[in-house]
């Protein structure tokens, strides 16, 4: 007899961000066991969207808090309104030569539907958007992960500035567990 078990449970034990697997934008593995016992943001980004000049404010987030134990990941999407067309080595250029990202930016990804990459799968189960949907509405959603790599918060596109900011210091002012 097989017993299925839930998506939420690998090996016997509830999973957690480490358990995903993620690409560089250059295809390479990137290994967010690395990086067990940080704060998270994770956002999905695009290079043609109203929002774009966050990345402007993220990196600036990344520069200030990353020696606390921070860092950003940025995964371009291209689901809504296609405004992300280009490769994700083509987006990392655009995001440092207009922005001067710093932080990881990953491979591109879908976030809705049935090829979302598993980690926006897991991240829009622990933190579900308004009145419990499952779905990412729009490009510049953010996830920000505590220490012990369960989610804290999400936040739309439009929640950015102040709001962000002391999350994340109250993120970062809790011990790792």
């Amino acid at each position: 007899m097989v017993i299925a078990m839930p998506f939420e449970v690998l090996w016997g034990r509830v999973m957690q961000i480490y358990d995903q697997d993620c690409y560089t934008h250059q295809g390479l593995p990137f290994n967010l066991r690395a990086l067990r016992g940080q704060v998270l943001l994770v956002v999905n980004v695009a290079s043609q969207c109203g929002f774009t000049p966050q990345l402007s404010e993220l990196e600036a987030l990344y520069q200030r808090y990353r020696d606390r134990g921070f860092t950003v990941l940025g995964f371009p999407c291209n689901q809504f309104g296609r405004q992300s067309p280009e490769s994700a080595q083509a987006f990392c250029q655009f995001g440092e030569q207009k922005f001067g990202v710093s932080f990881p930016l990953m491979e591109k990804v879908s976030v809705n539907g049935s090829q979302a990459h598993p980690l926006f799968c897991w991240l829009k189960r622990e933190a579900p958007g308004v009145m419990g949907t499952q779905l990412i509405k729009w490009n510049f959603t953010k996830f920000l992960i505590g220490r012990d790599g369960k989610v804290i918060a999400r936040f739309g596109p439009r929640d950015h500035g102040s709001p962000l900011r002391l999350a994340l210091e109250q993120a970062l002012d809790q011990a790792y567990p």
